[in-house]
């Protein structure tokens, strides 16, 4: 994409309310704006990363066999009562009458829809297992919004859920989401903590967070260096119970959170099938969050420097930022070249045309906004025929010949 032609305005002031790192970088790179408190409009920039953490989050689903859903924000009050959650969730649901005056909810998670999807089709353990999941939107009636995006009212999330004819078969596929989350994690930048954890309203027997050490974190743990591995802070051990190394407290950023629902849900609202031996048994439940938005802002905080964001490769709104310096002939002519061989190599680039703006405003907003690699088209790499390329997250400045720069960006 032309940057003369991307919707995009950046800030140098911080606004007063943002805290956070990623608040502060995210807001002055136009990647989102507020319109109230804790919910946040995301511009073309943040969108197209919004959009990069949501493939790889399908790409993991979808190799776990689940099936992708969608499924409504506006939930059933009956379905509520049958869970014995509706006045008893926290935080509290939002709640709004219709023109019929019938009370229903905005959907802050989806457990009592897929349940009744569930108990409608399935009769038998021949039936089971399977997994299903969704990306959507999910409303939370916080009294404190806070961070950006790490903590708001409306928010995307992935949700999966899996039912099983056993414990033993639940289990199994529970170590298999661990490692697809630990996965996603790797592949937006991100090193995550797994620690034991409470189930609170959503419930169930077990339960376990995914963590990132951030000092922009609201939550605390006992961290071990040597193992990295995580407790729940005020689990009374001082020591690691793997390496008996010293633990350390160390603030983190909540990023997913899965749970083994056992029969909570299949209980209440009669979802049963038969066992092998013709008993009627409750099917056995898990289920599988993670937030986007704050994925996005965890990803930030810790992948920035005092200049700007540092994108990760795969969740980066382009992967080469081609600058051009100059306006003359030359060099506008070398880099529109440049700029359509990249694309026709299926990379995508956004290319500074713009006339008017300085070399360092340039330089500037490119760090930024933070594309992993720069590409810069100047007088003076072309007395060398040659390109300057700086990696987002390096110091050093690299000379490449223009014949090589697909292949070397490639």
């Amino acid at each position: 994409m032309k940057q003369s032609e991307l919707f995009f305005k950046t800030k140098k002031e911080i606004p007063k309310e943002a805290q956070t790192i990623s608040h502060k970088l995210l807001i002055r790179g136009d990647f989102i704006e507020q319109t109230i408190s804790g919910v946040f409009r995301f511009l073309p920039l943040g969108f197209l990363v919004l959009k990069k953490i949501e493939k790889i989050i399908r790409e993991e689903m979808l190799k776990l066999g689940a099936q992708e859903i969608y499924l409504p924000v506006l939930q059933n009050k009956k379905l509520w009562l049958e869970s014995e959650r509706w006045n008893k969730i926290d935080p509290p649901l939002f709640k709004f009458e219709d023109r019929h005056q019938k009370e229903i909810a905005l959907g802050p998670t989806h457990e009592e829809e897929i349940t009744d999807i569930v108990r409608h089709r399935v009769s038998s353990y021949k039936n089971l297992p399977f997994s299903l999941f969704q990306i959507q939107v999910k409303f939370r009636n916080e009294m404190r919004a806070s961070g950006g995006l790490l903590r708001n009212r409306e928010f995307i999330m992935k949700d999966l859920y899996s039912f099983h004819a056993s414990e033993e078969d639940l289990m199994e596929f529970y170590e298999r989401v661990k490692q697809a989350y630990f996965k996603i994690f790797e592949r937006c930048g991100l090193n995550s903590i797994c620690v034991e954890a409470d189930p609170g309203t959503i419930g169930g027997k077990v339960s376990h967070e995914f963590m990132v050490l951030s000092k922009s974190g609201e939550d605390k743990i006992l961290f071990c260096q040597r193992c990295n591995y995580g407790y729940r802070f005020g689990a009374g051990e001082k020591k690691c119970l793997q390496c008996k190394s010293t633990l350390k407290e160390k603030d983190t950023i909540e990023i997913g959170h899965i749970f083994n629902l056992g029969t909570k849900y299949s209980q209440s609202m009669k979802a049963y099938f038969l066992d092998k031996d013709g008993k009627k048994k409750p099917i056995v439940m898990g289920c599988y969050g993670i937030g986007l938005p704050r994925l996005m802002a965890t990803i930030v905080e810790t992948n920035c420097d005092e200049k700007g964001i540092c994108w990760p490769k795969e969740v980066a709104p382009f992967s080469v930022h081609l600058v051009q310096v100059e306006n003359n002939s030359r060099v506008k002519k070398t880099s529109e070249k440049l700029y359509r061989d990249l694309k026709n190599q299926k990379i995508e680039v956004l290319y500074d045309d713009r006339s008017g703006v300085s070399p360092g405003e340039k330089f500037t907003e490119s760090d930024l906004i933070g594309i992993p690699s720069r590409v810069v088209v100047s007088e003076k790499t072309l007395a060398k025929k040659s390109v300057e390329i700086k990696k987002r997250s390096e110091k050093k400045v690299k000379l490449v010949k223009i014949t090589k720069l697909t292949n070397y960006v490639r």
